[in-house]
């Protein structure tokens, strides 16, 4: 159709940030005083497990994510907004360079970038449009009186699949799935990598890259200064 975009789908923590914007926000909010200092112990066992590589980092993620919902119900919605906010001023350059340079590259041939997380919107749309992106989906959280967390996600069952959230903005915004990109870094990035024209995957777990090797999709791999594919 006339006037239609092409797009760049990007998943974006891990595949953009150097950490989880989730993780850093549950810090933060411990660290304000807004949830209690014991969140930790939800995640410390699957975090050390991790760091010891001995666990998965989706079971540290997992354990993250309840930490945080456990503790959201009753917390005011400006309290979420300013840990995001104070986040996003201190790492928002916590970047690759791999990733950084190809939203600049994607951006500047008229693409329009899509960002797709499971991290919350609230710090998403904070740190989204520094690096040009010209739409967030994240996850939603339900408010109740007095604009305090009900602890309950809104539209849950859509932000788990990707492929739709994708299908829905290409419909919403005018957009072309033809020469379209999309950057992931897990297994969960696979549905949106599936539909588009130039599938990347970047420093994958492991779940992700054997599926990539059998699909002969992109793989790269950032470490330190360097930039390989593998």
């Amino acid at each position: 159709m006339e006037g239609e975009r092409k797009v760049a789908v990007f998943d974006v923590d891990g595949t953009i940030f150097r950490s989880s914007l989730l993780i850093q926000v549950v810090n933060t909010l411990i660290e304000k005083g807004v949830f209690p200092k014991d969140a930790e112990r939800v995640y410390e066992r699957e975090h050390q497990r991790w760091l010891d590589r001995e666990g998965d980092y989706q079971e540290y993620i997992d354990a993250v994510v309840r930490a945080f919902v456990g503790h959201l119900k009753g917390v005011h919605y400006s309290a979420l907004a300013d840990a995001a906010e104070e986040v996003v001023e201190a790492q928002s350059k916590h970047v690759y360079r791999y990733t950084r340079d190809l939203l600049k590259d994607l951006k500047s041939r008229g693409y329009f970038l899509l960002a797709v997380s499971h991290s919350p919107k609230t710090v998403l749309d904070k740190f989204c449009p520094r690096l040009g992106f010209d739409k967030a989906y994240g996850m939603v959280y339900e408010l109740g009186p007095q604009e305090c967390f009900t602890g309950k996600v809104i539209d849950e069952h859509l932000i788990f699949n990707k492929a739709n959230i994708l299908k829905r903005a290409v419909e919403k915004e005018n957009l072309t799935l033809a020469h379209s990109v999309g950057v992931g870094d897990t297994e969960s990035d696979i549905p949106f990598l599936e539909e588009v024209a130039r599938p990347i995957c970047f420093n994958p777990n492991m779940k992700l890259y054997r599926h990539a090797k059998r699909m002969k999709w992109k793989v790269v791999v950032e470490r330190k200064d360097v930039v390989y594919e593998l």
